[in-house]
């Protein structure tokens, strides 16, 4: 593995001899892990690049990668906690101590809850990469995919912890797949701005597992995803997800999928169109 800093444009450009065992597909592909209530999302490509973006909230995570992963393999290229809450860092607790990580890609905030402690402590003692996240910094993952990072833009140590969230594109070819942890509306808002008609992607990730606080009608119109995954737990405390998000993407004929109904879900890509497996 390699990072390399270009000039002073804080652009990454990661380049790896892949730590995975060969997949033999020629298709990206993008799994939302089924973990309950929480975010898990794990990305090969077609040039056998592994990433992990967030953990959901407890080991569930690790059957899930088992089910996906060969089973002699134990190493991720990427690691990735959008944020210090538990349904998103708790799963990578037991990511961290079973597999071998080549690059950390981390929020400045830390958290204060039990679970960030620990996660805090095995990225430090985990020997991988550590970078925190800015936007403008792109990651090569082999020859044909790239991820960029949307969000945070700055130090994101006193903010609110889902304002925090680091927000990332997955592009291959001409398409594309928009994450967006836990971002709020502020924040997708403030994107739209920034990014215009380029945040574009055949995939939405929604924030926040479906929340009324996040997925603002004018960051979905400038996306305009062809479908949208809900991660969510069945039957959570929390009612998510909440009818107001439902409603705006079942009228904006967004084909919407929530692993509480169908389990892990994944996409395929050729770099031409994507398509649900």
């Amino acid at each position: 593995m390699s990072l390399i800093l270009l000039g002073l444009s804080a652009i990454l450009i990661w380049y790896l001899p892949t730590s995975g065992i060969q997949n033999d597909s020629p298709y990206l592909q993008v799994h939302f892990l089924d973990v309950g209530q929480g975010d898990a999302i794990f990305i090969e490509t077609p040039d056998n690049v592994q990433v992990l973006v967030d953990g959901g909230p407890n080991q569930r995570v690790l059957q899930e990668l088992s089910g996906k992963m060969n089973f002699s393999d134990f190493g991720l290229d990427m690691v990735i906690g959008t944020h210090p809450d538990s349904d998103h860092i708790g799963g990578l607790v037991g990511v961290l101590e079973r597999y071998q990580v080549d690059t950390l890609l981390v929020t400045d905030n830390k958290g204060d809850s039990q679970t960030a402690a620990l996660y805090n402590k095995l990225i430090a003692a985990e020997g991988a990469a550590i970078i925190y996240a800015r936007r403008g910094q792109v990651f090569s993952l082999g020859a044909s995919t790239t991820l960029e990072v949307l969000w945070p833009e700055t130090d994101t140590t006193d903010m609110e912890s889902n304002a925090s969230s680091i927000v990332l594109r997955i592009i291959y070819g001409k398409t594309s797949f928009l994450l967006t942890g836990d971002a709020p509306k502020r924040i997708e808002e403030y994107l739209v701005l920034a990014e215009g008609e380029s945040l574009q992607s055949d995939v939405l990730k929604i924030g926040h597992h479906g929340s009324r606080t996040s997925t603002a009608q004018m960051f979905l119109e400038e996306v305009q995803p062809e479908y949208a995954v809900i991660s969510a737990g069945e039957n959570n405390r929390y009612g998510h997800p909440h009818v107001e998000v439902t409603d705006m993407l079942f009228n904006s004929r967004v084909k919407t999928l929530n692993t509480a109904e169908e389990g892990t879900i994944t996409f395929l890509s050729d770099g031409e169109k994507v398509w649900v497996e």
